[in-house]
């Protein structure tokens, strides 16, 4: 059998290659799927998608009209996949729920760092031979405090490394974490987090509950020198309202490593094309502003262990077992 993988980075083919090897051929490609591309899945019975993948009702039904009988999402993140219409057409969903939180949690302090320590610009001057300091003056993080949004795996982790650097410790989330507490964190309501914290993470999943949790009246509620982290999903942010606070002035950096209107733009060159999106093209001016294309989960360690569970999805899809990563289950 052979199986159909859309949306595969140049780095990631090799590690799906290999892990599919002895169990299944595998064909990727770089297209992502879309309403467009659908069609090229016909006479496919298992299809590989990515994150930015669309799978909405009229992706999903041409796919089953096409014979594909399971979808093997390669990322934790479903909110692209309409799974009531995929349970009615009789198709089986799977995603990875578990990857290296390491990998993300690292990189969210990467961009937080980035932009505490003017990082690009000082990088861009340098190129120039341009080597004042003037507008690079950063701060220390020690003593200060992070507020985690979401202390998950991945929010422990971003914990764990805000804790090395010394600072204080606020968590939200609908349980506790009891390593955070063993780290001194202290569980507070969002609004108070929000008003006390100088560097914010958010580390929640995307559903309708959490649509805009940082909507215009968060935002204001933060500190006007805060630093702001998003890697985790873009519409956790209402765009519009940061891009608004930051023509005021606000904050003293805001790192993204998502954004909510990412499908489409995001994992493509765009670079010689216009692109129409006058929010991010906003977005992207504002020297306190850091915008990478969603890449905090690419590192070899967290892309190998996604490959990997999406070739035990598969294989427990043909075998008629069923495991946590399933989603919508074989009919």
């Amino acid at each position: 059998m052979e199986i159909l993988a859309f949306g595969v980075q140049s780095d990631e083919k090799p590690l799906i290659e290999k892990a599919f090897a002895g169990h299944h051929d595998v064909h990727c490609l770089d297209v992502f799927l879309n309403k467009d591309t659908a069609p090229i899945a016909a006479g496919h019975e298992i299809i590989s998608t990515s994150v930015n993948c669309e799978l909405d009702h009229h992706v999903l039904q041409s796919l089953a009209t096409g014979g594909v009988g399971m979808v093997a999402q390669r990322s934790t993140g479903f909110n692209n996949v309409d799974l009531p219409v995929a349970e009615r057409l009789g198709m089986t969903v799977a995603r990875v729920s578990y990857y290296s939180p390491y990998a993300v949690a690292e990189f969210a302090w990467t961009l937080a760092m980035a932009v505490n320590r003017r990082i690009v610009r000082a990088s861009i001057r340098t190129r120039d031979f341009d080597f004042r300091l003037d507008g690079l003056m950063g701060r220390d993080l020690r003593g200060r405090t992070a507020g985690v949004l979401g202390t998950g795996k991945i929010g422990e982790a971003f914990a764990r490394i805000a804790h090395g650097f010394g600072m204080n410790l606020l968590g939200w989330d609908v349980a506790e974490n009891p390593a955070c507490v063993e780290l001194g964190m202290t569980y507070v309501p969002r609004e108070r987090l929000l008003a006390e914290s100088d560097l914010i993470s958010l580390h929640v999943p995307l559903m309708p509950e959490t649509q805009h949790l940082i909507d215009a009246v968060a935002l204001r509620a933060m500190k006007d020198d805060a630093i702001l982290v998003n890697s985790s999903r873009g519409g956790l942010i209402d765009t519009r309202a940061l891009v608004a606070e930051l023509r005021e002035g606000r904050f003293t950096g805001v790192g993204l490593d998502v954004y909510e209107a990412e499908a489409g733009l995001f994992f493509l060159d765009k670079s010689l094309e216009a692109v129409d999106d006058d929010t991010l093209a906003r977005l992207v001016t504002f020297p306190n502003v850091l915008v990478t294309s969603h890449q905090a989960y690419y590192t070899v360690d967290a892309v190998s262990q996604i490959v990997d569970a999406t070739v035990h999805n598969v294989l427990d899809y043909e075998a008629g077992r069923r495991s946590e990563n399933v989603l919508v289950p074989r009919s």
